[in-house]
């Protein structure tokens, strides 16, 4: 494997970063992670901008253009011969002299790291081995107004605190804000299926409004499915009628438990993950496999959707 640091490509077993580096010694630091399918990263363009307004929250200002870290993400693909791929960037303020107080001028490390994952679309094989076991953790988010939530940064403590929380068959934390309402998961946007439609936390909690979150939510709305953005209690996703997690790598993953109570897969589920599969197939690998899913009656049954 290369991996690409500060403009060349090394062997991944030479790739360093300055030990000096802020983004080692503070988290200070914005980073991606995107997923690659048939040689190209999906949603770019967004992944770049919520990059931006990481490196904005940060007030750093690293001078690169959105046209130069696409190309060294081309060039990392292409250097280890992947079409489908984790992809992770990564823009520290760099090594600066003294101590916390950032300097004004900003010579950037920046990395991007690659590794082979299955290739996506129609037909393919999901990168997690089972629905997920969710667990809700004492650890809380922080208000924004002592972190930014939608800040992407190296410092990942709170989600670290919160794994570290989990119980052996548990793969996936559940936190909440201070209030008690359901934020998100460690690494991952939380949705659940009743009667009355799709809901997922708003993002006027403190929590980082993923991708694949907002893909799905219109992916919902183009097949008549309410969706619905609110503060919810654990409870009421431990009584929903389906569960599902999202984030780039794993894009939809059913849960199975949440607490111990079982919630399972269902028809809306289903559908946005064979919608998403279209999506991905059509934009990344041409029509190449749409033909076998025309026909399928994907649309969940009214009683189980719609208001």
């Amino acid at each position: 494997m290369q991996y690409h640091v500060d403009g060349d490509l090394v062997p991944a077993g030479s790739a360093t970063v300055d030990v000096r580096d802020r983004g080692f010694q503070y988290g200070d630091a914005a980073f991606e992670t995107m997923r690659a399918y048939g040689g190209s990263v999906f949603e770019l363009d967004a992944h770049l901008d919520r990059l931006e307004t990481t490196c904005d929250a940060l007030s750093l200002d690293h001078g690169l253009g959105a046209d130069d870290l696409r190309e060294r993400i081309d060039e990392t693909l292409a250097a280890n011969d992947l079409d489908d791929a984790y992809v992770k960037l990564s823009v520290t303020r760099g090594v600066q002299p003294g101590t916390l107080t950032a300097q004004s001028e900003v010579d950037p490390t920046v990395v991007i790291i690659v590794k082979p994952l299955p290739r996506g679309g129609v037909g393919s094989t999901p990168v997690w081995d089972d629905h997920a076991v969710v667990q809700t953790t004492k650890t809380r988010k922080p208000p924004a107004s002592a972190l930014p939530p939608g800040a992407k940064t190296h410092n990942y403590l709170n989600g670290i605190l919160a794994r570290n929380e989990l119980l052996s068959e548990s793969d996936e934390a559940l936190l909440r804000d201070s209030d008690g309402f359901v934020a998100e998961g460690a690494a991952s946007n939380l949705f659940f299926v009743t009667d009355s439609g799709l809901h997922t936390p708003t993002a006027e909690l403190p929590l980082l409004p993923g991708i694949t979150r907002s893909v799905v939510v219109d992916l919902a709305r183009e097949e008549g499915i309410p969706v619905l953005q609110g503060r919810y209690e654990p409870s009421e996703v431990r009584e929903a009628d389906e569960v599902f997690l999202t984030n780039t790598t794993w894009e939809l993953r059913p849960v199975a438990t949440v607490d111990g109570i079982d919630v399972g897969s269902g028809p809306v589920t289903t559908l946005l993950g064979r919608r998403f599969d279209a999506l991905v197939e059509r934009r990344h690998y041409g029509d190449e496999r749409l033909s076998s899913v025309e026909g399928e009656d994907d649309a969940p049954s009214s009683d189980s959707s719609a208001e």
